[in-house]
């Protein structure tokens, strides 16, 4: 019989505050188990397994980033929706540092078909960058190149990798409008037809 007060959703709140709190690869059903007063089996109950609780933290911590994206950039096109994604990207990567990791580990894709908060990601950066002109396949590579800027420099910031005496911001700054100028004058390739 379930524990009175835990519910799997409340299992996985307390696993994201772990995660921001001592990091994601520190999250165990034994530290939650802990944290709740309770036996690890009681945990089983809520989840399978460890992996199970760490594709339910990225779910969550997913659905919470795009929540905090796509009120930045509503009502915003082009270089000012660009910044705006930019910056509630950045700005959610650091405050929740163990939630932003775990939005970085793969997530079986049957999961996100069924996932409105994943879904809506994809909407929302897809539509974001079509305000550029861009369709398939300049699209999925335009996803990447924001991707993988933006989370390396979340990351290299995280961990105080900056030593220049320049301005974070002025960097991240300029580095978005980097980004703007790229995804104005991309190099489009035409889709192939199979």
């Amino acid at each position: 019989m379930p524990r009175a007060g835990l519910s799997a959703d409340r299992v996985v709140a307390a696993a994201a505050d772990l995660a921001d709190e001592a990091g994601f690869e520190n999250v165990t059903l034994s530290a939650l188990a802990r944290h709740f007063g309770v036996k690890d089996a009681s945990l089983y109950t809520h989840v399978r397994n460890l992996q199970e609780l760490r594709t339910r933290v990225a779910l969550l911590a997913g659905a919470e980033m795009i929540e905090e994206i796509a009120q930045a950039v509503a009502g915003r096109a082009g270089k000012d929706a660009l910044a705006a994604f930019a910056d509630a990207y950045r700005q959610y990567a650091l405050r929740h540092p163990g939630r932003y990791a775990a939005t970085q580990i793969p997530v079986d894709q049957s999961l996100v078909a069924h996932s409105p908060a994943l879904r809506r990601t994809a909407e929302i950066t897809y539509g974001m960058l079509r305000a550029y002109g861009l369709g398939e396949p300049d699209l999925t590579d335009a996803v990447r190149l924001l991707r993988s800027t933006f989370h390396g420099y979340c990351a290299l910031e995280a961990a105080g990798a900056f030593g220049a005496p320049r301005d974070v911001r002025a960097s991240w700054d300029k580095a978005v409008e980097a980004l703007h100028t790229a995804l104005e004058h991309w190099p489009r390739e035409q889709a192939h037809d199979g």
